[in-house]
């Protein structure tokens, strides 16, 4: 029963449409291959890197909304914090932080201080301190490679600020020796392109939108394995698959966006399958439609 679908996804399959909508959401992991080359990439940087003078960093670049932080928690996940009571302190191999907005020196330092679990504020007023306190614990820690997320951020700075900015990063690598991961759209391989030193240090690792073909495919037949309909809805075949990748604009949070608003619909009409007339019906906007409705308002 229910063979197109995935175990844990069989058994919600089998309750009620109410229940169905008060449990399902997609939320979890869907995962493709490009997904699984970076995350690869990123294991690969976690074991060889450290300890380097010059450890190789990564920059993974893509659209927003396209699944580069969805990589980066998964792989947080594979590598997470140990705080057992037998130890003296908290082992974090893996430490994610957002590239602050406005950024500067001091804000870095706080957002790596709070992800660290280290209270901050008036004690790291001063630079040097807060660089002295939180090398130390970052080393006392074990981190063997930092994210940085939105690295796109940087670029809200003026041009003084973001060579600051860059060449703190830059001396981050070089004192701990341990790989950076950068995550953002393309503004943030503009920023890492304007420091020649950094841009030779970051290998990027694109994640383009969405296209036609096999790979989407295999996409789309993931998606549906996670959906509680009854009956497939043969997402990968057409007419379906073309209107999914017009719909999403080819990003893969807003076919994710766009499939959990048409199974809702689905059980909202008491259908077990995701149709054309279906999705006509699922109240969703892409990317460009909400664009043009908030400029039209703001006119």
């Amino acid at each position: 029963m229910f063979d197109h679908l995935q175990p844990a996804t069989r058994i919600l399959a089998m309750q009620n449409s109410d229940e169905r909508l008060a449990q399902f959401n997609i939320g979890h992991w869907i995962g493709y291959s490009r997904a699984q080359q970076i995350l690869n990439q990123l294991e690969a940087s976690i074991v060889t890197e450290p300890g380097k003078i010059r450890p190789q960093n990564l920059l993974i670049i893509g659209p927003s909304n396209n699944g580069k932080t969805m990589i980066a928690e998964k792989f947080c996940r594979a590598h997470p914090s140990d705080i057992s009571t037998d130890k003296e302190h908290e082992d974090i191999p893996v430490l994610m932080i957002q590239m602050p907005a406005g950024a500067t020196i001091a804000r870095i330092y706080s957002a790596l201080l709070l992800a660290l679990g280290s209270p901050y504020g008036m004690h790291y007023n001063r630079n040097d301190v807060r660089e002295m306190f939180t090398l130390k614990l970052m080393r006392s820690v074990g981190v063997k490679i930092l994210i940085i997320d939105e690295l796109h951020n940087l670029l809200d700075a003026n041009v003084q600020k973001q060579r600051e900015v860059l060449n703190f990063i830059r001396f981050l690598g070089n004192e701990l020796r341990i790989p950076i991961v950068g995550m953002g759209i393309r503004d943030a391989y503009l920023a890492i392109r304007s420091d020649d030193q950094l841009e030779n240090r970051f290998h990027p690792q694109l994640l383009p939108r969405w296209e036609y073909g096999e790979e989407f495919f295999r996409l789309l037949t993931s998606f549906e394995s996670v959906l509680p309909l009854r009956e497939p809805s043969n997402l990968a075949m057409e007419p379906l698959c073309e209107l999914i990748l017009r719909r999403s604009e080819g990003i893969i949070g807003e076919i994710a966006s766009l499939l959990n608003s048409a199974t809702q619909t689905a059980l909202q009409m008491s259908v077990e399958q995701i149709s054309v007339s279906i999705l006509e019906q699922t109240p969703y906007q892409s990317p460009s439609v909400r664009r043009r409705l908030i400029e039209k308002e703001l006119r």
